[in-house]
């Protein structure tokens, strides 16, 4: 059931999570950056603000735009590859990443982007009237609209949609117990396995989104894919990878897919060159013989690591070009056809047949 929510006006509802403080300000339990905001303030990731009685999340029910993917564009490839998802964001992020790819969202305060409004139940009836398998929560962090986004996925559940949350995983333990248990997978963006490069390029720290990452793997139903962005210079060195990719393998599991994404220049990174292709592979190799058993690179034209190949008999799988689909070497209880091994994650009999089409949606 959907939470009643105080409305405090169009768009703007009262907050969960957080608490006041002697001396007047509030502070903001969602995240751990922990912001302590004075009433006609707002926090860091600029859609939470403090109101006399409060704080209050100002994109309820407001969004920067909504879009029919692919799902492999979020990245996930084991999760009901070749179906579209309704993907939607709202403004704003609790983390400051200098080489942000949705900068104009991420980096922008509610009232300069948000220009459309869904209720919960009208995003779910778009998802199911569009032919969506799922909706995915994306763009900006959805950690910061997590009331908005819990109530999306109820109301999508009620209408037999599946839920996406595409996160940096910065999340208080508290809170991130009620928002994953309405997710029914997740893309975590893994920045980079550097306390030093989460300080100085993200104002944040590592440590938590390490918890979230085995908390989600160990303690959830969330089927969880991980992304690394990899930029050169900065997090794409082999000493990096290796200690990444054992850490992964050791605490996520050789099953959980890792994917790597080639960077483009951008936000307040735009001297730095994109990601060399030879780069991605050698990372995808270096993941491998770690005994990750799904490697996949991204944001580039390679047909080999966009498939999924079978991790006992090494038999394609699942052939990808881009986002569609080709080769399906699955049985109808997603195992591999020639020697029985079971692949993880979910899938239909069939693959979905969404293809490569990205087409906007409005209300």
């Amino acid at each position: 059931m959907v939470k009643k929510r105080e409305i405090v006006d169009r768009g703007t509802i009262k907050a969960d999570w957080w608490h006041k403080l002697p001396d007047g300000r509030f502070q903001c339990d969602l995240c751990p950056r922990e912001c302590k905001i004075p009433p006609g303030k707002h926090g860091f990731c600029f859609i939470r603000e403090a109101r006399e009685d409060g704080i209050v999340l100002t994109s309820y029910g407001r969004a920067s735009g909504f879009c029919i993917d692919p799902i492999e564009k979020k990245p996930l490839n084991h999760f009901y590859p070749g179906t579209a998802v309704l993907s939607f964001g709202t403004a704003g992020c609790n983390l400051g990443c200098r080489f942000c790819q949705n900068w104009d969202i991420s980096k922008a305060k509610a009232t300069d982007r948000l220009t459309s409004y869904a209720s919960p139940a009208e995003v779910a009836e778009a998802a199911l009237q569009s032919g969506s398998k799922s909706v995915a929560f994306t763009y900006n962090d959805p950690v910061i609209f997590a009331e908005y986004a819990i109530d999306c996925a109820i109301e999508a559940h009620k209408r037999g949609i599946k839920t996406v949350a595409v996160t940096a995983g910065y999340i208080n333990p508290e809170p991130r117990e009620e928002f994953f248990q309405h997710m029914d997978a997740a893309n975590v963006d893994l920045k980079s396995f550097s306390e030093e490069f989460y300080r100085k390029l993200c104002y944040a720290e590592l440590k938590p989104i390490l918890d979230t990452l085995i908390w989600i793997k160990t303690k959830t139903n969330t089927w969880l894919e991980v992304t690394t962005l990899l930029i050169p210079g900065y997090n794409d060195s082999e000493k990096e990878i290796d200690e990444l990719s054992k850490w992964f393998v050791e605490n996520l599991g050789p099953d959980t897919p890792l994917h790597f994404t080639a960077f483009h220049p951008d936000f307040k990174l735009c001297d730095v060159p994109p990601t060399p292709y030879a780069t991605l592979r050698r990372a995808r190799e270096q993941a491998k013989s770690y005994g990750i058993h799904h490697v996949y690179t991204g944001n580039v034209n390679d047909k080999d690591g966009q498939s999924t190949y079978c991790p006992k008999c090494n038999s394609l799988l699942i052939e990808r070009n881009w986002y569609e689909i080709g080769y399906w070497g699955l049985d109808e209880k997603g195992c591999c056809r020639k020697c029985g091994e079971k692949l993880a994650g979910h899938f239909d009999p069939r693959p979905g047949d969404w293809g490569r089409r990205i087409r906007r949606f409005y209300f």
